[in-house]
C-alpha cells in the first residue's frame, strides 16, 4: 500500500486502523481517540517519529505534573494543568497510531511509550500528595493517604493489566492458540468503567483551584479505581488460571 499523500490522506486511512475499543472508557473512547488522530495525522505530514510525539506527549504531561507539585493552586492553575494532561494523553495516543500508520511500531517504541506511562501514572498522585501536603487545608490529615493510595492502584493496576496481556501473549506463542476475536464494544460498558479513565482525571484537574470541590472528586475516583481494581484482579486471575488449564490440556495431548 502506498504512503499517505497529505492530511485527509492519513486522516481517512487511521480513521479505518484503529485498535478495538473493548472495554475503553468512555473519554478515553469517544474523545482521546479523535483527538489522537488528528493529531497522528498532522504528525505525519509534518514528518515526526512516533518517538518523537512520544516525548511531546510525555512534555505537557510531566509539565503538569510539576504545575500541581510546585504552585498553589489557583483557578487559572486549575485550567492550565487541565490543558497540559489532556495534550499529553492526546499525543500519547497519537504516538501508537503514527506508529500503525507509517507501517508498524516498535518494540523499543512500545517499551519507551509504557515507560513513559508508567512513570506519570505514579507522578501524577504523588504529585498531588505534595500539593496537598504544602498548600491545602485539609480537615483530617489522613486525606493525604488518599494520593498515596491513589499511587499503589494506579502503578498495580497499569502493571496487571500489562502482564495479563503479555502472558496471554507469550501462551499464543508458544501454543499457536488464535488471538481471540475482537468483542463489538459496548458503550453502556465504557460508561460504567469510566472513573478509571485517565481522561476523566485529567480533566478533574480543571477543579484544582477549588478544593472543596477537587479533594472529594478526587476520592471519589479514587474509590472508583480501587473497587474496579479488586474485581478486576479476581478476573485476570481467572483468565492467567484459565491459560494454565490450557497449557496443561495441550500437554495431556501430546502425551496420550
Amino acid at each position: 500500500m502506498s504512503a499517505p499523500t497529505g492530511f485527509r490522506d492519513a486522516l481517512a486511512r487511521l480513521a479505518s486502523a484503529q485498535k478495538t475499543a473493548k472495554g475503553a472508557p468512555a473519554y478515553s473512547r469517544f474523545v482521546n481517540r479523535k483527538l489522537g488522530r488528528l493529531l497522528a495525522a498532522v504528525a505525519y505530514v509534518v514528518g515526526l517519529t512516533p518517538n518523537q510525539v512520544t516525548a511531546i506527549s510525555a512534555a505537557f504531561t510531566f509539565t503538569g505534573i510539576a504545575l500541581i507539585a510546585l504552585v498553589d493552586p489557583a483557578p487559572w492553575l486549575g485550567a492550565a494543568v487541565c490543558l497540559a494532561l489532556v495534550a499529553g494523553y492526546a499525543f500519547d495516543a497519537a504516538d501508537g497510531q503514527l506508529a500503525r500508520l507509517r507501517g508498524g511500531g516498535s518494540k523499543s517504541g512500545e517499551y519507551l511509550d509504557h515507560m513513559v506511562d508508567s512513570a506519570k501514572i505514579s507522578a501524577l498522585h504523588l504529585a498531588v500528595l505534595v500539593s496537598w501536603y504544602r498548600f491545602a487545608d485539609l480537615e483530617r490529615p489522613a486525606y493525604l493517604l488518599v494520593p498515596v493510595g491513589f499511587t499503589v492502584v494506579a502503578a498495580v493496576m497499569f502493571f496487571g493489566m500489562i502482564l495479563k496481556d503479555l502472558l496471554a501473549r507469550a501462551h499464543r506463542a508458544a501454543t499457536g492458540a488464535p488471538a481471540p476475536a475482537a468483542a463489538a464494544p459496548s458503550t453502556l460498558r465504557s460508561l460504567l468503567v469510566i472513573p478509571t479513565d485517565y481522561g476523566l482525571l485529567c480533566v478533574a484537574f480543571l477543579t484544582l483551584g477549588f478544593p472543596a470541590v477537587f479533594v472529594p472528586l478526587y476520592v471519589l475516583i479514587f474509590l472508583g479505581n480501587l473497587l474496579f481494581l479488586l474485581a478486576a484482579s479476581v478476573k485476570w486471575y481467572r483468565e492467567v488460571g484459565a491459560l494454565d488449564a490450557a497449557s496443561a490440556d495441550r500437554r495431556q495431548a501430546v502425551l496420550r
